[in-house]
């Protein structure tokens, strides 16, 4: 009988290793490329890609990938919705990790941080989000799926024809991500975008703004999020500013922990918290503002005297969750949002 070949303590560590690691789908690039494992991950996620078609550039890595047995009920794929980002090189890393070592930071005036939003986003240039191709109800499904993933394709193509990689910030390259974008867009009435009030350019595209308000005609409402983190004089600026530059926008205040108002004028107390317990509404800034938002847009068309009670209700004394923490606050809008709209 052949002696069975040895197998160290080493090799078992290992592979137990690389089976948490299929379990977890852990990301691309937490190991070395040169690792066995590191390769067969990746063509592992070859095969549960679910992109419609060769992308433009053929070097994409897929996150948050979902451990699956093919498709679920109904055809449900998990893996549908990943995020696909431009893979950077080797060399690239490199050269950039070279820079951060030997590159000595100087700090700079406020004035050179100033940037103009149409700097960022170059309104009616080829970085503007893509848009759906026309399309009608008489189109059967094969014919509407291959004219996104065409359209789609060639705004990949016109992005990388302009610009190099190392000029371009990391972007969304799945296309049923963007599908979502437009059939949720064309199925609203009220579009609300939320915004942290201390970057609030950075998540607010000009592009979007005269997509919905002006090729879809509808309303939308800006949320500027966590304004208890600002000064009062930058709050009223950025909403100063929104109402300025975007004229159609309905702007709304939002934080979930309001502070002293006297305490907001201190600088050095902007970026302090204050631990509250058993938050409720009755202390969040903004469910009030925002019923106001939406009755003045839908000019007594819509009965929103349920939304008003609920407000009442929650100002009485009701209260949830006794939590804190700044990444809960962005949630707290969807969360009210949705008991508003979905209850």
């Amino acid at each position: 009988m052949p002696r069975k070949k040895p197998f160290s303590v080493k090799q078992k560590k290992k592979q137990l290793q690389d089976k948490r690691e299929r379990k977890r789908g852990l990301q691309d690039g937490l190991r070395s490329s040169s690792n066995s494992r590191s390769g067969s991950r990746e063509r592992r996620e070859e095969q549960t890609d679910t992109s419609d078609g060769e992308s433009v550039t053929h070097h994409i890595r897929r996150l948050n990938q979902q451990p699956s047995q093919g498709l679920g009920p109904r055809g449900y794929d998990p893996n549908r919705y990943r995020l696909h980002f431009e893979r950077d090189s080797r060399e690239e890393v490199e050269r950039r990790r070279k820079a951060a070592r030997e590159q000595v930071l100087q700090p700079i005036s406020a004035e050179l941080l100033e940037l103009d939003i149409r700097e960022v986003y170059q309104p009616g240039s080829v970085l503007d989000f893509p848009r759906r191709p026309p399309w009608n109800y008489e189109m059967s499904k094969e014919q509407l799926m291959s004219q996104e993933e065409r359209s789609f394709q060639e705004y990949l193509g016109k992005i990388h024809g302009a610009y190099t990689s190392e000029k371009l910030s990391h972007f969304e390259h799945n296309l049923e991500t963007w599908r979502q974008l437009w059939r949720v867009l064309e199925m609203s009435d009220i579009v609300l975008l939320v915004t942290d009030i201390r970057h609030p350019v950075v998540n607010f595209p000009p592009a979007l703004y005269e997509y919905v308000t002006g090729e879809l005609g509808l309303a939308l409402v800006l949320v500027l999020n966590k304004v208890d983190l600002a000064p009062p004089a930058l709050v009223v600026a950025w909403k100063h500013y929104f109402h300025q530059h975007f004229p159609q926008l309905h702007i709304v205040l939002f934080t979930s922990f309001p502070r002293d108002p006297c305490a907001s004028h201190d600088p050095s107390s902007v970026l302090k918290r204050t631990r509250r317990r058993g938050r409720g509404w009755t202390r969040a800034l903004g469910p009030e503002q925002l019923l106001r938002a939406c009755e003045a847009i839908t000019a007594g068309k819509v009965d929103l005297s349920s939304w008003r009670e609920k407000i009442a209700r929650d100002m009485a004394g009701a209260t949830w969750g006794g939590g804190s923490g700044e990444e809960e606050e962005e949630e707290d809008v969807f969360r009210y949002v949705r008991e508003i709209f979905f209850s």
